[in-house]
């Protein structure tokens, strides 16, 4: 897998995406992401690998970046929004006695705050799952501002190996029902161009001094 850590004012940078069809042009001119496959599964995978073999060779990141396109029937299409917390909805223990959301045995809650922000970019809630949230009721059953289908996972291999995550999501769909492939993928060029001026944020405030972890 091939990708390279960003290195910023003497920090180290892994950004992570799960699909090429996210990574447009204007990412292409400033990030080498570790590219995991759709999904927290392949998400997992890919990044416990990653850094396993970055960890044998001393060189674990500062910092992991997730990023690419989410879901959303509140927030504005295109628009770029950094995560403020995440949960994961294929998670239901509920029959057991068990908060919906909240992994049985595990000393988490059903929603994780994020507590690094970039200055000036919106914020949002979000929730991870493997299925394609489609529809303003199924919206309204998940209750965060946008979904995906990686981070949550991401953010748990970041706690195993003690990094900090910081979500960056463009919103792609959401206010229609979906129904085929370019329904998602009609405003990726946009988001891509968007995502890429959140990343020169990121690395404008490290060189700055005003976002630091």
């Amino acid at each position: 897998m091939k990708f390279e850590l960003k290195r910023v004012s003497g920090k180290s940078i892994l950004f992570v995406m799960a699909a090429e069809a996210e990574y447009g042009p204007f990412l292409r001119s400033r990030i080498d992401p570790l590219m995991t496959g759709v999904g927290p599964v392949e998400a997992a995978i890919a990044l416990t690998r990653t850094f396993a073999q970055l960890e044998a060779q001393d060189d674990l990141p500062d910092l992991v970046v997730s990023l690419g396109s989410a879901g959303s029937a509140r927030l504005e299409q295109t628009e770029v929004y950094q995560v403020t917390s995440v949960s994961y909805r294929d998670m239901d223990a509920s029959p057991l006695g068990f908060e919906k959301g909240r992994t049985p045995f595990l000393d988490l809650p059903a929603t994780i705050e994020l507590p690094l922000r970039i200055p000036a970019i919106a914020e949002g809630s979000l929730s991870t799952g493997a299925n394609i949230v489609s529809g303003t009721e199924a919206y309204e059953r998940i209750g965060t501002d946008m979904v995906d289908m990686e981070t949550f996972a991401v953010l748990r291999v970041c706690q195993a190996y003690g990094r900090p995550l910081i979500g960056l999501r463009g919103i792609s769909d959401g206010q229609v029902e979906l129904q085929r492939i370019s329904d998602w993928t009609e405003y990726l060029h946009v988001i891509d161009r968007k995502l890429s001026y959140a990343v020169d944020g990121l690395f404008t405030a490290l060189e700055d001094g005003v976002f630091w972890f």
